[in-house]
């Protein structure tokens, strides 16, 4: 029997003028960027999240503290390769990912394909495996009124 994993991620990012906004690992040219010690790619630390949670590894934070200032601004490609290496170490793959953003504007789903290219190089899995959604909350709440973003992840790995 093969041993399968579940985890589940959730994140967070206040959005403000000045910053860039960085989503799935590519740029998104917006008047607001993400606010975080790293890039705050609010997409790539739910999957983060989810992959070691579902590992048992704990969590991003405990991994990539954002009282370490060798993580201030950085690429949060780099984070997720290292927790792909975690959890292959680990003995785990990637079975598949299925993601929910929650941004008020600028629209995410023309970006999603990118996305997705994106992503699978960087943790060397299939697109077909990587599943992102995106969604407004109908102007309600911090996503409504366009002073943050949320997303969700879960993440299935199995015992290679």
């Amino acid at each position: 029997m093969t041993n399968f994993r579940i985890g589940f991620g959730y994140d967070v990012h206040q959005l403000q003028s000045g910053y860039e906004f960085w989503l799935g690992g590519i740029r998104l040219q917006h008047q607001k960027g993400a606010v975080g010690h790293s890039d705050a790619d609010v997409l790539i630390h739910v999957i983060c999240d989810a992959l070691l949670g579902a590992a048992n590894l704990r969590d991003i934070g405990y991994h990539f503290s954002d009282k370490d200032p060798k993580y201030k601004g950085i690429d949060s490609k780099i984070l997720l390769r290292e927790v792909m290496q975690l959890i292959r170490q680990e003995g785990y793959e990637v079975g598949n990912i299925d993601s929910t953003i929650c941004l008020q504007v600028p629209k995410v789903n023309p970006h999603i394909p990118e996305m997705k290219k994106c992503l699978s190089e960087v943790m060397g899995v299939e697109e077909r495996n990587i599943s992102i959604k995106a969604t407004t909350t109908e102007r309600l709440g911090f996503v409504g009124r366009e002073e943050g973003i949320s997303a969700y992840c879960v993440a299935l790995i199995y015992a290679k």
